[in-house]
């Protein structure tokens, strides 16, 4: 019974996203607000929760963020990401700063002390690389001039969670400081290691994964990103960095091939991705916390609008592409609610969790929103400000002749 509870469940999951997906192509629309609404619908408080597939639906979830980021790892070679990387260190910094700020200072105004400063800052600092991976795709964007830029950021983020995660442990657990310097430096450790072999051997793991057969193709490089991404999380470091970095370690027809083979499979997990994301809000925690959400969500989502701009026009990029930049990057997710959800399992804040729901809820909807139309509404206010003030030309003064 409870087996065709399950199917029943999770087949009508499925049939209900292939239903919003195709309305959201209708209208031309980014379907992941679809997608989280129906979580919500259909989440803890919603109209009819979901039991049997939960669990199944938390492993789709998770895969689906690794499938995201392995396919946008497939789109560059490891030598590009070591150039990005050292190019546009700066605006992994202006980005930090610009956004992380605006969420210490909310908790220090709220009255929640340092340590939750210092969640809230993460909360609001790091973008949603499943969002943002799953939005260029479906705008047609993986090719533009300006993603390697939103790439970079991304992959900076990511990587300074290798960093930040272990000194949120150690801060909220009350750890001390040899303790979180051991984990410190074991994440550091292999997010280095494994980048190294990506950058090392990159055309060696391409070769061994290499095959004729799609089907074996198919599995090998499945399996080979499951697994770095698996060894990568229990090592205190982002399966999503793992699973990128086998993406970039891929090279030639090998990526060619597996983006082919595994698109199909991305789409499905990546979809259950944000369904899972809002069957775990609770629609009735929301609304005490709203506009404190809202708030720090219009500001931020200029800080990042902001920072974009600022580093696709540091890397040459023409000015649509410095606003398709900016507003690609406002969308917040996975990574912001591990980081609040680490804060309310030590008990730290009480409100931290709903906010931060609130607020990921609010960019995660608009993100894809900005991500669409910034562009255009930046263009048409910089033609505004720019466009010369003329003064009116006075009429030609009428002398009457006298006799």
């Amino acid at each position: 019974m409870h087996s065709a509870v399950f199917l029943i469940e999770f087949g009508a999951i499925i049939l209900g996203l292939g239903l919003l997906g195709r309305v959201a192509g209708r209208l031309r629309f980014s379907p992941i607000p679809l997608y989280l609404l129906a979580g919500l619908a259909f989440g803890t408080g919603g109209l009819l929760p979901l039991g049997a597939s939960e669990q199944f639906v938390a492993i789709g979830a998770e895969i689906g963020v690794i499938l995201l980021l392995l396919m946008l790892g497939l789109e560059y070679t490891a030598s590009d990401l070591v150039s990005n990387l050292r190019t546009q260190y700066p605006a992994g910094l202006v980005d930090f700063t610009l956004n992380a700020l605006p969420g210490a200072a909310a908790a220090l105004l709220m009255g929640w002390g340092p340590v939750a400063a210092v969640v809230l800052g993460g909360v609001t600092w790091i973008s949603s690389s499943g969002v943002i991976a799953k939005v260029l795709g479906d705008l047609g964007r993986l090719g533009n001039r300006e993603t390697p830029v939103i790439l970079s950021i991304l992959v900076l983020e990511d990587l300074a969670m290798a960093v930040y995660l272990p000194i949120i442990t150690a801060l909220l657990a009350g750890v001390g400081l040899a303790a979180g310097s051991v984990t410190l430096a074991i994440a550091l450790g292999v997010a280095g290691a494994v980048l190294f072999v990506a950058v090392r051997y990159g055309r060696l793991i391409s070769r061994f994964v290499s095959s004729d057969d799609p089907e074996k193709l198919l599995l090998v490089v499945l399996g080979l990103t499951l697994l770095v991404a698996g060894i990568a999380q229990q090592l205190q470091v982002s399966a999503a960095v793992g699973a990128f970095l086998v993406g970039i370690a891929l090279s030639g027809e090998v990526a060619e091939g597996a983006h082919t083979l595994l698109s199909p499979l991305r789409d499905l997990f990546a979809a259950v991705f944000f369904v899972f994301f809002g069957l775990h809000t609770d629609p009735t925690s929301i609304p005490p916390v709203l506009l404190p959400a809202l708030v720090l969500a219009v500001t931020t989502a200029l800080t990042k609008i902001a920072t974009g701009y600022w580093a696709a026009k540091r890397a040459g990029v023409g000015p649509k592409g410095r606003w398709r930049a900016g507003g690609a990057l406002v969308a917040r997710g996975e990574f912001s609610i591990v980081i609040a959800g680490l804060a309310v399992s030590a008990g730290i804040e009480p409100s931290m969790g709903p906010l931060a729901t609130a607020y990921v809820l609010i960019l995660v909807v608009v993100g894809p929103l900005t991500a669409r139309y910034t562009e255009p509404v930046g263009l048409w206010l910089t033609s505004r400000r720019r466009r010369p003030v003329t003064e009116p030309v006075p009429e030609p003064v009428k002398v009457e002749a006298r006799d």
